[in-house]
Order: structure tokens, then sequence, then C-alpha cells
């Protein structure tokens, strides 16, 4: 039997889920649809947008929220203007102050995303706003597909280093 160290089986299963996001953002066609993807790594984060560069030839503007950032949907038109970008990646969720406000503003507004984005919409999430989003923007969160998770829950990255560390 041919067992993968813990570094090998990881390299495969981010290759495996980055194929799963290209695919995904592909299958959106120029029409709106929003993608949950989960990393508690900034650092990973990188590593996926870099590896999607072989993945997915389209044009994938990226926008990352300042801590000031309420409102998503301004943030989103401020930037990108009039233009329909192939993809659109928002990043610093977890740095926004007033996370709450701007989660509870994008589930209102989430019928102009469908209305004027014609293209999939890629949220770079933590646990920590993946359960807002389930708390306070329920409607939005159902909109997604599965959530693409990159790393383990913070919880059970936790239980697998303490057996690491108890074996």
């Amino acid at each position: 039997m041919i067992s993968l160290s813990n570094s090998e089986n990881s390299t495969v299963n981010t290759i495996t889920l980055t194929k799963r996001l290209a695919r995904a953002m592909r299958l959106s066609g120029g029409e709106f649809s929003l993608l949950l993807v989960c990393c508690n790594s900034i650092q990973r984060q990188q590593q996926v947008l870099n590896l999607l560069t072989e993945f997915l030839s389209a044009d994938i503007h990226e926008i990352v929220l300042s801590p000031g950032a309420d409102k998503l949907y301004t943030a989103i038109t401020t930037e990108i203007g009039a233009t329909q970008p192939e993809a659109l990646m928002v990043r610093g969720l977890e740095s926004v102050v007033a996370i709450n406000q701007l989660i509870i503003s994008t589930n209102i507004m989430r019928n102009e995303f469908r209305k004027q984005f014609r293209f999939p919409l890629v949220l770079w999430v933590n646990d920590e706003i993946l359960c807002k989003l389930v708390w306070l923007a329920p409607d939005l969160k159902d909109w997604a597909a599965s959530t693409i998770r990159f790393d383990l829950p913070n919880n059970q990255l936790v239980k697998s280093e303490q057996q690491a560390i108890s074996a």
C-alpha cells in the first residue's frame, strides 16, 4: 500500500480543491454565482491563488477589503465600476472592523448582486466569517454552492495538533 506523507497529502488535496474551484468558476458561464472558499491562512490563500492561474485562464479581478469597509456591494461597484470581469475574488473579510454590519447589508442587497454582476463572486472567508455568514446572512449563504475548504476548521486543527503531541 502506498502512503503519502502529510505534506504530499496536503499538496494533492490543495491541487484537487483548486481544480474544483476553477471548475466552479468556469461553470458560471457569464452568470452570477457565489462561491465561498474557507481558508484560515493568508499565506495558503496566496498559494491557492497562484495555483489557480495554472488551471484557469480567466481574467480574475481581486479586491482586498479595507478594515473600514461597511458594504460589500458598494466596495465591489466602486472598485470595478461598469466593467464585468470574468471572475472576482474578494479577500480581507477577516480584517473588516464592522464585519457584522457588512454581512447583514450584503444579505439585504443579495438580489442586486444577481441583477448587476455577470460573473462568479468568490468570497474568501475563515472559520469565524463562515459562522457569521450562517447566522447573520443565511439567505446569502444558501446561494453559495458547498463551501470549498482548504484547511481544517480551527477546532479540528487544534484536536489534530493535540493528538500529534500526545502520540
